[in-house]
């Protein structure tokens, strides 16, 4: 039994200069600007649409990020429509399998402290759906039938790819103090990124 925290890792480099000509580019059609496109404008265009709130500009991109997380967290990840994913199966992955080091990888919650008397129950529980995965399958169980008693906290991959614009309603939602802990702890991983390498949009 392996636990980790989660995660995340951006697939989809975030170039701000190569970003930001894209959407002056096509923002500048609803406009018909685009003689005053010069080396230089694209950032002060990009400030102009989003206080205007012209945010349909921003859909001309998009940014595919990977969350390692627990499932839990990729349920409420997925209720986002206007987006793609990829994630890995639990159908699939037999996790008794040496490429997966024979065991199970749990995420660990952040909500209670190592020392808890909440965080022990959880591992106890973790272990004991650990063990019975591995007994199911050596029973005869396909990865698809004995994944039946895995818990929320068994890590999952996800891929993920927005626009730009459904990133900013994503983050609105999911890093707000209403949000699950585990769903608000690894938005603000992503959104931390955005902010500091788009600043006029996810600043805005």
């Amino acid at each position: 039994m392996k636990i980790i925290k989660p995660y995340v890792e951006f697939i989809t480099p975030i170039n701000k200069e190569e970003i930001y000509k894209k959407i002056e580019l096509c923002g500048r059609v609803c406009y018909k600007t685009e003689d005053k496109i010069t080396e230089d404008s694209a950032t002060k265009f990009v400030s102009m649409i989003m206080k205007r709130g012209h945010e349909a500009v921003i859909e001309h991109k998009s940014v595919t990020v990977k969350v390692v997380c627990d499932r839990g967290v990729s349920h409420e990840i997925v209720r986002h429509r206007l987006a793609s994913y990829c994630q890995e199966s639990t159908r699939y992955c037999n996790y008794s399998n040496d490429r997966f080091g024979n065991e199970l990888t749990f995420i660990e919650p952040c909500f209670w402290s190592s020392s808890s008397s909440l965080m022990k129950s959880w591992r106890i529980m973790i272990n004991g759906c650990e063990k019975l995965y591995l007994k199911m399958l050596e029973s005869g169980a396909t990865p698809q039938e004995a994944r039946s008693v895995l818990p929320n906290s068994l890590k999952t991959e996800i891929i993920m790819t927005m626009n730009l614009r459904e990133w900013r309603h994503f983050f609105r939602l999911r890093c707000s103090e209403a949000a699950h802990p585990q769903m608000r702890e690894v938005a603000l991983m992503i959104q931390k990124e955005f902010i500091e390498k788009l600043p006029e949009i996810f600043n805005a």
